[in-house]
């Protein structure tokens, strides 16, 4: 989750922030209903006031929200801003929205619960012939070389400080792609395009697409950088690609197994997917470099996030189908104080409670009542 310093580096965002306030001054009209998903401390909603809109939802499930809900007052727009801790999909409104405007991006489009929660946002949510603000994202890649950066994830484990052998690391690190930020003389391939978000249109939350290639100068290919280009409305949008005004989201860097020699006479194929699991992405890459020699590849490398997490034994066996769970005695204490939640008790009574059934675990009754207060924060 953002804390407050970050939305405020967001809010300072010119080249972001430039595009949201246009797209949303061309889409909010006097009678306009507007929601905005992930409002953080709320100035995209705080925009929509200001630009008309007769109501205004702001929907954020963290407590930035109670930053928006004064600004809100602040600003006397108290009576059309309506502030509501939750997640969007755990909502139901009294009328349906004109517009909804949403900024749930990471580094990438492709983040935790974004496209889902457009999905059921526009399904649910959008009267008929509403506007949604962005449109699309359309995500780009290039080979790019970046031995600094390379070098920052390898380096660590190879044997040239204490001569051992810490392998192992080094295969996790180089499956887990990381924020970068690159210059187009850095890159050594055209781009391509690898996938098109369509907001009004996007069903599914997993991508998956092939991109070819052509290398355009020689030098040492260390992976790809992904970006995207974000269309607010026609005409109005930013980016985050190389070369363009350095924006609060960087590029993805998607390193490979090992450096290649590339001239360009060379050929890159990559064959990158992302699935949505639980609550966040796995991101699957093959990348095949084809030479001089039609029948002898130049490299051959495949990665995922999914070898990017180290695993214990014990990790795994608690993972796999067979395993019996039996609770520990913070399991027993959880359970405990979330089956007194039954709306007839209040923390302090729930806190005597446990502190005489677990007498060893509470030094005071604060420590349970905070104990309380995390569950009822995150169930009740």
């Amino acid at each position: 989750m953002y804390d407050i310093a970050t939305f405020g580096r967001m809010i300072a965002d010119q080249g972001r922030m430039g595009a949201y306030s246009r797209a949303l001054q061309r889409s909010v009209r006097p009678d306009s209903t507007v929601l905005d998903i992930g409002a953080g401390t709320g100035i995209l909603s705080l925009l929509a006031c200001q630009y008309g809109a007769r109501k205004v939802y702001a929907i954020e499930p963290t407590s930035a929200i109670a930053i928006a809900e004064e600004a809100g007052r602040a600003n006397g727009f108290a009576d059309r801003m309506e502030c509501i801790q939750a997640l969007s999909t755990d909502i139901c409104l009294p009328q349906k929205a004109d517009v909804i405007v949403s900024d749930l991006r990471g580094v990438l489009p492709l983040f935790q619960q974004h496209l889902p929660s457009i999905v059921d946002a526009r399904s649910r949510l959008l009267a008929p012939g509403g506007n949604l603000i962005p449109k699309r994202d359309v995500l780009w890649a290039a080979v790019v070389e970046t031995p600094h950066r390379y070098d920052q994830l390898v380096k660590p484990w190879a044997r040239e400080r204490f001569n051992l052998n810490m392998a192992a690391a080094s295969q996790i690190v180089k499956n887990v792609w990381k924020e970068a930020r690159v210059t187009p003389d850095q890159l050594l391939t055209t781009s391509s395009c690898w996938a098109t978000i369509d907001y009004l249109t996007v069903e599914s939350p997993d991508v998956a697409g092939e991109m070819t290639f052509q290398v355009a100068r020689p030098g040492t290919g260390h992976g790809f950088v992904l970006w995207f280009d974000a269309v607010l409305e026609e005409g109005i949008g930013f980016s985050n690609a190389p070369g363009e005004p350095e924006l609060i989201y960087g590029s993805a860097f998607f390193p490979w197994s090992s450096a290649v020699t590339l001239d360009p006479a060379d050929a890159v194929s990559v064959d990158l997917r992302a699935d949505l699991v639980g609550s966040d992405y796995v991101w699957s890459w093959e990348t095949q470099v084809h030479g001089n020699d039609p029948g002898r590849l130049k490299a051959h490398f495949r990665q995922s996030t999914f070898f990017g997490e180290p695993l214990s034994p014990t990790q795994l066996r608690k993972r796999g189908g067979q395993y019996q769970p039996a609770l520990r005695e913070d399991g027993d204490i959880d359970l405990q104080i979330l089956q007194l939640m039954d709306g007839s008790r209040s923390n302090e009574n729930i806190a005597q409670f446990v502190m005489a059934q677990f007498p060893s675990r509470f030094r005071s009754q604060r420590d349970a009542l905070t104990r309380i207060a995390d569950l009822a924060e995150k169930y009740s």
